[in-house]
């Protein structure tokens, strides 16, 4: 090898090899030589080496060493972090915040990316590629609904947390960590958007105790008896609690597993917990109440022993006392404590103030089985099942103004009262708004301005209440206020109240136990407190200001979701802008501009004094702009503030810009044009980081009002509490004498007898129905109790039937409700019970035919029916033979009457019924009629008489059901026609007159004989 010429330089061989980097072998390499502090270079030369002049040498291999599992690539941390939150709560859905948005990871994005109509992409890590997808955080409440309310998802919100020195550390540098902080499922909802604000959202806890289940006689054939419960079973006790997270409501009741349906059909929880440590069987038994209503069950792993009531006070508002542990069962205690346990996982360590629980007692409210709150429509239609549906009992009856008395309403019709003081009492209040029709608007319009303050309440209690939410709370106060001055008013001004028609004294007790019920000082303190503080309209504008915000990050994401979103998430983005501009904090801006508290600047001496040094700072502002503008010779120069260059000079203008440079050349430019610029300026930047540190002690200060103010709303939740529940009560009164004004509706007289005596009944619905068509409602007289406690009620289809009893039985549960009643005169005895068989259906996938349905039923009614019931039976025993559906439709009867004794209205087509019951001293006869026309034309005659109506006119009804198709279908085509031909129609009249003229006889003899034996 040849030295290049002319470079001069000194080579040093090395005396001994050095090991290799690469293969750790002493190979023929050699250190470089040490480079020269100078080099002189002279003409350019080549150098030339051959290949046989390289050292040469051998390299060995060495076997290799293999990796262990956890020594391969790995996923990023956050990505590490929300896969271990999948495993820990592995039955959710895991939402994980990162920076402005929710974001779905894993299988999670696979699988629920495209039920949230979300594009699912994949995010390249050196573990390989991961499927991800997401929202803006604005739009949680939107997929919360989706995931929670439709697909009854469970969905773990993973927060961001801010990372100190030494997390940063172990994270690998990461500014935050991410926690799951709450578990929502369909049952644990708080303050969501999406909730229905005028249904309660229940979750049930059910405990059973004890485990004992006996097996059917197996004489019994299998498909008879699987969907039936042993009698031993039915009565084994059953502890039920439930509560809403979002109102703080909690209630405990002792049932047994026979009565289990009608309680969870009455409570109508969006989701049911069970312990997972019950017996299977008895778990089976349990699942299969709920198998037809499609409830939510979830299982929960219960405490590891019992939770007295000691350990339920740091949840409650208000201690139990511990005499008063004795009252509730032993089931009611362990269904409460699975029920705490499982919000209190759920909610993640989020502080909870609960009501104390109130024992609900079976014998304190009517029993409604789940087939009559079906079956008379009271909560639902049977057509669309949505709760407060029109057609439904509670949507005809609501006149109610505010969302928690409409939840009251609801809970009141579902469980109407059976003490005569309550309903009573009820109705008096009922009866003072109705005939004072000045002091009822009064009231309703205070109302409407009042809100929801049960779940503004149970808000704060969570530590989740806003500026908004004390303003809410402020209003209902003062509504409060102006509901007790004017009741308190009404009571001091007249001892008495007169109806103008009825002539009845009525007391004022009902106001006036209402209004000591309420509590006024502490409320009052606290609503001058929020009025003192709270500065509405800067709250208003600092609101304008987060929407603005929004607007900003919305025209960011809008380009993103042009491309790769869907139509329904451009029209999500669509109502959440308002306009087209860019928010304003990202651009730079006056500082004076955002400066926008929602703290009154006298709220407190601190506030005061802060926004005092802040003015003195803001002078300073105007003072320097003044001298800068004559010390740069530029009159257009303000001092900004941006996100990104922090405190500027700007000057605009092209003369101004240009004079700016030549009297500030040595000051840092940010950004210039033409006729902008940008720089910085030192007096500029000191000041307006004091302005800064002025501003961040006040927001500080603001913070921490704030804070004693949520803390002084938790401190009166029980007089807040119990005030709202006072507001509700006013609320019903005042909407059942709206209701009774409207529709001329009676009060009740209610005693302890067992008498019904209404005169003029109307059903509630039908008649709204009928009237919507332009057709009137044939009103009805019931006197049963004592010398007729049934009534065989026979007639022709379409003649009213089963509107007779239903609308008895509709009448006497709003008059246990406490409202006025649809009639003309209504007498009516406290009813225990109210029982109905109306109606046909089946159960196909659980192989039970429509006459097994209501054999299952009817076994009900006559097992549970009291002498204080009331039951109406609507065709028993239509589903087989003429014969057997007598003989069954008579053993009903007779052991109604024999055994039973209770109120009856049974409507039958059987007619031999009424001769067969000719011997029952206590059971009346009485039909609907058909009045008949010329040329085969007829008319119903809905109004009852004694009597029997022997020819139901089956075929008249069937031949009506050819004109009203025709009717219906006049614009189309005649052959689509629904109505029965006319041959078949004739044939069938034949058939029947020869049955009436031989067969007819022959089983009415038949059905005297077996009545007689």
């Amino acid at each position: 090898m040849r030295a290049g010429a002319g470079l001069t330089a000194t080579l040093h061989r090395p005396s001994t090899l050095q090991p290799c980097v690469l293969c750790s072998l002493r190979c023929h390499k050699t250190r470089p030589p040490p480079i020269p502090k100078v080099l002189y270079r002279g003409a350019k030369s080549r150098t030339t080496l051959q290949l046989t002049d390289l050292p040469q040498n051998v390299i060995r291999s060495e076997k290799l060493v293999k990796l262990k599992e956890n020594e391969g690539p790995v996923y990023p941390t956050v990505l590490r972090q929300v896969r271990s939150n999948m495993q820990k709560f592995e039955n959710c859905v895991i939402l994980t915040r990162v920076g402005g948005f929710y974001e779905l990871y894993f299988e999670h994005a696979e699988e629920y990316g495209p039920l949230l109509n979300l594009k699912v992409a994949q995010k390249p890590t050196l573990a390989g590629p991961v499927s991800m997808s997401g929202f803006p955080f604005y739009q949680l409440d939107r997929f919360l609904k989706i995931l929670v309310q439709d697909l009854n998802k469970y969905v773990g919100i993973s927060e961001e947390f801010a990372n100190n020195a030494l997390a940063k550390v172990k994270s690998g540098g990461l500014l935050f960590d991410r926690k799951v902080t709450r578990i929502i499922t369909p049952g644990t909802l708080i303050d969501e958007k999406f909730m229905d604000p005028y249904e309660n959202n229940y979750l049930l806890a059910i405990q059973p105790k004890g485990t004992t289940l006996h097996s059917c006689s197996d004489e019994i054939p299998a498909e008879l008896i699987k969907d039936t419960m042993h009698p031993e079973l039915a009565a084994q006790s059953v502890g039920l609690a439930w509560l809403d997270l979002s109102t703080g409501d909690f209630f405990t009741q002792a049932s047994t597993m026979g009565g289990l349906p009608s309680a969870v059909a009455r409570i109508g929880a969006r989701e049911i917990v069970l312990s997972d440590s019950n017996d299977k069987s008895l778990q089976q038994s349990i699942l299969s109440i709920f198998e037809n209503e499609r409830h939510l069950v979830t299982y929960q792993s219960p405490p590891p022993e019992e939770l007295p009531f000691t350990a339920w006070t740091p949840m409650l508002d208000t201690a139990v006392l511990v005499e008063k542990e004795d009252v509730f069962s032993a089931g009611e205690i362990a269904a409460g404590s699975l029920l705490l346990n499982y919000v209190k996982e759920k909610l993640q360590g989020l502080g909870i103030k609960l009501q104390p629980p109130r024992r609900r007692q079976e014998s304190e409210t009517m029993g409604i089985d789940r087939s009559s709150l079906k079956g008379l429509e009271i909560l639902e239609t049977s057509k669309d099942g949505r709760g407060g549906g029109k057609g439904s009992l509670l949507h005809t009856v609501r006149r109610t103004v505010t969302q928690s008395g409409a939840r009251l309403l609801k809970n009141w019709i579902a469980s109407p009262s059976t003490s005569l003081q309550t309903v009573n009492s009820r109705l008096d209040l009922v009866s003072h708004f109705f005939y004072d029709l000045a002091l009822r608007e009064r009231i309703t319009n205070s109302l409407r301005r009042s809100f929801d303050s049960q779940r503004l309440a149970q808000k704060f209690s969570m530590g989740r209440g806003d500026g908004d939410d004390l303003v809410s709370l402020l209003r209902t106060i003062e509504a409060t206020n102006e509901i007790v001055g004017v009741l308190g008013n009404h009571v001091s001004s007249s001892g008495t109240v007169t109806g103008a028609k009825s002539h009845t004294l009525l007391t004022q007790d009902s106001v006036q136990s209402l209004i000591l019920r309420m509590s006024f000082d502490a409320p009052n303190a606290l609503a001058s407190r929020i009025a003192m503080a709270i500065d509405e309209d800067g709250m208003t504008q600092n609101k304008r200001n987060e929407e603005i915000h929004i607007e900003g990050v919305t025209s960011m994401d809008q380009d993103t979701l042009q491309n790769q979103g869907s139509s329904e998430d451009l029209d999500a983005i669509s109502h959440v802008t308002g306009s087209k501009g860019v928010a304003k904090s990202t651009a730079e801006h006056d500082v004076a501009d955002d400066d926008t508290w929602v703290m009154r600047k006298n709220a407190n001496y601190i506030l005061q004094r802060l926004h005092g040094d802040l003015d003195h700072l803001r002078q300073k502002k105007i003072r320097l702009t003044t001298d800068l503008r004559e010390k740069l010779r530029t009159q257009s120069l303000t001092l900004r503030w941006s996100p990104s260059s922090g405190h500027v000079c700007h000057v605009k203008g092209v003369k101004d810009v240009r004079t700016s440079f030549q009297t500030s050349a040595s000051a840092q430019d940010i950004k210039s044009t033409k006729s902008t610029r940008s720089f910085y300026q030192s007096e500029w930047s000191r000041l307006g980081g004091e302005i800064d540190q002025a501003k961040s002690q006040i927001r500080a200060e603001e913070q921490r009002l704030f804070q004693d103010l949520r803390e002084q709303v938790v401190l009166n939740l029980v007089d807040l509490r119990r005030n709202a529940a006072v507001l509700d009560e006013l609320d019903i009164a005042c909407s059942f004498a709206v209701l009774a004004e409207e529709q001329g509706f009676v009060r009740p007289v209610m005693n302890l007898g067992t008498n019904h005596k209404i005169i003029g009944g109307r059903h509630p619905t039908v008649k709204l129905g009928l009237e919507e068509q332009g057709r009137t409602f044939v009103s009805n007289d019931c006197f049963i109790g004592g010398e007729e406690r049934i009534w065989l009620i026979t007639g022709p289809n379409m003649a009213g039937k089963s509107t007779f009893l239903r609308q008895n039985a509709l009448i006497t549960v709003l008059a246990q409700v406490g409202s006025f009643v649809p009639a003309e005169h209504a007498e009516i005895g406290i009813v225990d019970q109210i029982f109905s068989r109306v109606g046909s259906a089946d159960n196909l996938f659980r192989d039970q035919s429509t006459f097994m349905v209501e054999m299952l039923e009817t076994a009900a009614i006559l097992k549970l029916a009291t002498a204080r019931s009331f039951v109406i039976m609507d065709e028993v025993g239509r589903g087989t033979t003429p014969e057997d559906g007598i003989a069954v439709s008579f053993g009903c009867l007779h052991h109604l009457y024999y055994t039973n004794r209770c109120r009856t209205l049974f409507a039958t087509h059987f007619h031999a019924l009424a001769d067969m019951t000719q011997s029952f001293r206590n059971l009346g006869c009485y039909c609907t009629d058909v009045a008949e026309g010329h040329s085969d034309s007829f008319s119903y005659v809905h109004r009852l008489r004694r009597g029997v109506n022997r020819n139901s006119h089956a075929l008249k009804v069937a031949r009506l059901a050819g004109k009203i198709s025709k009717l219906n279908l006049l614009n189309l085509i005649a052959q689509f026609s629904t109505g029965i031909p006319e041959l078949a129609i004739s044939t069938a009249q034949e058939v029947l007159d020869t049955f009436g003229s031989k067969a007819g006889e022959s089983t009415q003899d038949s059905a005297m004989q077996a009545a007689t034996a």
